[in-house]
């Protein structure tokens, strides 16, 4: 996005080592800031904005959060009060995926945590960590969350496959790019057409989400077999049965087959479908045993800092 100072200060949230060095990033500003008796700086270290309303930048904020406010107990000169989370979203409401009344709740949610709501609000500038919004707020921070939108891998604009608007590939319901029927696509890359919402809007395209995305690539594999055995190909069809999502530990809402929840029975409705789809069974043991010890036990807020840079040590060393 031309935002300036995004590139710059932006912290994206997409992969486990992003997930891993925002924890890292947030635990760090803590210690940084309890060792500071720069009263700015204090305020700029303890300072977190996260733009983006979706299903990933409220549940990195809740979630880190709910950790940072745990944490502070372990930092003599530090209060949960000391610490700024603040959510700006540039629609009217928070995660579209879930009705509206479970979006107006979150909200509140948050809001009774001490968290910052902007709706309706675009960002407007990061340069050197000074935020300005669209309604002409201002105040600086050390940590810069970017989850508004998917954007396409930038190599597809270099191809002659035909792109729509967004820099997706334009695919048919079977998968394949529209107009090449020999090239296959699916994912976050891929414009497909959602056949489950085209009563309420004929050009709806599947959202770039990783639910659609597994389901694609399995129904890619067995399309490309059945054209091979001269057999044709099936059109992907899912439709939506509901959203969970997480605020926090024990905290969640959800929106299942037209049944919402909110508080313990969301956050256990949302860990159950995630380590449903853990691969392995082995995996999904070992994933509920950490959950349940991690219930029964205090949270670990430790920061493993050297994984954000392995080869720092041995880059000093050699280069000394």
């Amino acid at each position: 996005m031309p935002i300036p100072g995004l590139a710059e200060q932006g912290i994206a949230f997409k992969t486990i080592g992003e997930a891993i060095y925002l924890r890292n990033h947030v635990m760090s500003k803590l210690d940084a800031a309890s060792s500071t008796v720069d009263p700015d700086l204090r305020r700029k270290l303890l300072t977190f904005t996260f733009v983006g309303g979706g299903f990933a930048g409220i549940e990195a904020l809740a979630e880190l959060e709910d950790m940072a406010r745990y944490a502070t107990r372990y930092y003599e000169n530090i209060e949960p009060t000391d610490l700024r989370w603040v959510l700006v979203e540039a629609a009217g409401r928070i995660l579209p995926e879930v009705r509206e009344s479970l979006g107006v709740y979150t909200v509140l949610q948050l809001e009774r945590r001490g968290i910052e709501v902007y709706l309706s609000t675009l960002a407007k500038s990061f340069e050197n960590g000074h935020v300005m919004l669209s309604d002409g707020t201002e105040f600086d921070s050390d940590t810069i969350v970017w989850t508004a939108g998917v954007k396409a891998n930038p190599v597809l604009a270099g191809s002659d496959l035909p792109l729509d608007d967004r820099g997706r590939l334009r695919a048919t319901a079977t998968l394949r790019v529209d107009g090449v029927p020999d090239v296959w696509t699916a994912g976050d890359n891929a414009a497909v057409p959602d056949l489950s919402r085209t009563d309420e809007d004929p050009d709806a395209l599947c959202a770039p989400n990783a639910q659609h995305a597994v389901r694609q690539a399995n129904l890619l594999a067995r399309n490309v077999i059945a054209v091979l055995r001269d057999h044709e190909p099936k059109q992907y069809f899912h439709k939506n049965v509901g959203s969970v999502a997480s605020l926090g530990l024990h905290k969640g809402v959800a929106d299942v087959y037209n049944v919402k929840a909110k508080g313990f029975i969301a956050w256990a409705m949302h860990r159950g479908y995630h380590v449903a789809r853990v691969p392995t069974f082995n995996r999904k043991f070992r994933v509920v045993a950490d959950w349940l010890l991690s219930g029964l036990l205090r949270r670990e807020v430790i920061s493993m800092g050297q994984i954000n840079n392995p080869r720092a040590d041995f880059d000093r060393v050699a280069q000394g």
